[in-house]
């Protein structure tokens, strides 16, 4: 199995680009499902995700080819066509390794009339269960059934004998932004108009509406908490480019602020960023803005924050992990809330085997800044928090192992050369 060796204590600075975004990338790729033309995806990052929803689409009856680019640049170009589904059936076997596998239920639904699709896996960070994707599925039509660990959803039956959904009306009780995409995916060639209330504003959100929108599909009230859809009879084949990621950007930004460093973040949509950007800012950090980058520079002592994370504008659950570990070496103690999965802590225990000084009560954190981080052997426990323990060890005295390191190979693409390029004494190791 592979590990992460760092020797930490090195100053990063220079230019790293940021790949597309993973959270996009695997929502839309499940759009070719719902056409039997080419979707072409550009700026698609080469992570395990991304190579296991490609297998899923192949089980599905879709082809998936890798278009001329180079092993030596970041992201790919990849056609999908699903010029007729082979199966509707979304087996345990890849599901269970991936949560993001659940949002092929609503395209092979919209596509198909019928889905047969596998509870899913993914990180252990919490109870993270599918009702809302079914409640709003069933609230434009589909009828559903849960059995041996699968959803079997269907259409209903039209005049003319297929089935299509009918499109309708749902208010989801609380943000969700799987569910928020696989009913939008499922509405966009329902026979009737569908609105989705209080639903999901992430950017991955409005970038899926806009591929939806140069597939065919008429969406209004896109990066609203309100959708309106009216279904098509039919979408057609687009190209379309991944948005940046900027989980990946903002936990590049953290590994400048805890080194010290100072870094420009090519390929970067700041607006994307808000609150990340506005909690490096309090914490001392030196934000700059550019036309498609953002510069971050150390300036003086961390400060210690008070955050609380919450659905899109507000801080990303995705970057608590990175913050925590950020905050470990600021001037004070932080306290941090998790608000939206309950079990998202566990790179505390890991953390605290290199000096950290971290209390759990709860869903709150409180993290006293020490004076310094020791190297040690420490293991991920999801991807997040993965690179929680690659920040640390970026800043730590002596030399940090990072084990299973297959989690970061899901979310960070070839995280060690661009971390090299800028300055960090990285490897992978492999035990043989």
């Amino acid at each position: 199995m592979d590990r992460i060796l760092i020797r930490g204590g090195n100053r990063l600075s220079g230019k790293l680009p940021i790949s597309g975004a993973k959270n996009a990338a695997l929502t839309l790729m499940p759009c070719a499902l719902l056409t039997d033309e080419p979707v072409t995806l550009r700026n698609l990052p080469r992570l395990a995700d991304v190579d296991g929803f490609g297998h899923l689409l192949n089980q599905l009856g879709a082809s998936t080819a890798i278009q001329g680019t180079r092993p030596d640049e970041f992201g790919r170009v990849m056609t999908i066509r699903a010029g007729q589904l082979t199966s509707t059936e979304a087996p345990y076997d890849i599901v269970r390794k991936m949560r993001a596998s659940i949002l092929v239920l609503g395209p092979i639904l919209a596509r198909a009339g019928e889905a047969r699709v596998s509870l899913p896996g993914g990180c252990a960070i919490g109870n993270r269960p599918i009702d809302l994707h079914l409640k709003a599925l069933e609230a434009i039509g589909a009828e559903l059934e849960m059995s041996a660990g699968y959803v079997t959803a269907r259409a209903p039956k039209t005049a003319s004998g297929s089935r299509r959904l009918s499109g309708g009306r749902y208010r989801f009780p609380v943000v969700s932004v799987g569910a928020t995409e696989n009913v939008l995916m499922a509405a966009v060639t329902a026979k009737g108009p569908s609105r989705i209330e209080n639903a999901a504003r992430e950017p991955e959100i409005v970038d899926l509406c806009r591929c939806l929108v140069a597939m065919g599909a008429q969406i209004e009230g896109i990066g609203t908490e309100t959708l309106e859809i009216e279904g098509v009879d039919r979408l057609h084949g687009a190209t379309y480019a991944v948005m940046p990621d900027r989980i990946e950007a903002g936990s590049y930004a953290c590994a400048a602020a805890i080194t010290g460093g100072s870094l420009e973040l090519l390929n970067v949509d700041a607006e994307d960023m808000g609150a990340t950007l506005s909690a490096l800012a309090d914490a001392g950090v030196l934000i700059e803005l550019k036309k498609n980058s953002v510069c971050v520079s150390a300036q003086g002592p961390l400060q210690p924050l008070t955050l609380s994370t919450a659905p899109f504008p507000g801080f990303a659950t995705d970057m608590q992990a990175q913050f925590m570990a950020m905050l470990c070496l600021a001037d004070g103690a932080s306290v941090l809330t998790e608000t939206i999965f309950e079990n998202r802590y566990m790179h505390v225990p890991e953390l605290a085997r290199m000096g950290a000084d971290i209390q759990v009560r709860g869903r709150t954190a409180v993290v006293k800044g020490v004076d310094r981080l020791v190297g040690a052997p420490v293991m991920a426990t999801d991807l997040r928090a993965s690179m929680s323990l690659i920040l640390a060890g970026l800043a730590a005295d002596g030399e940090t192992s990072v084990n299973r390191v297959y989690h970061l190979d899901r979310g960070y693409e070839r995280l060690e050369e661009k971390l090299s390029a800028v300055g960090a004494d990285i490897e992978r190791a492999s035990d043989g």
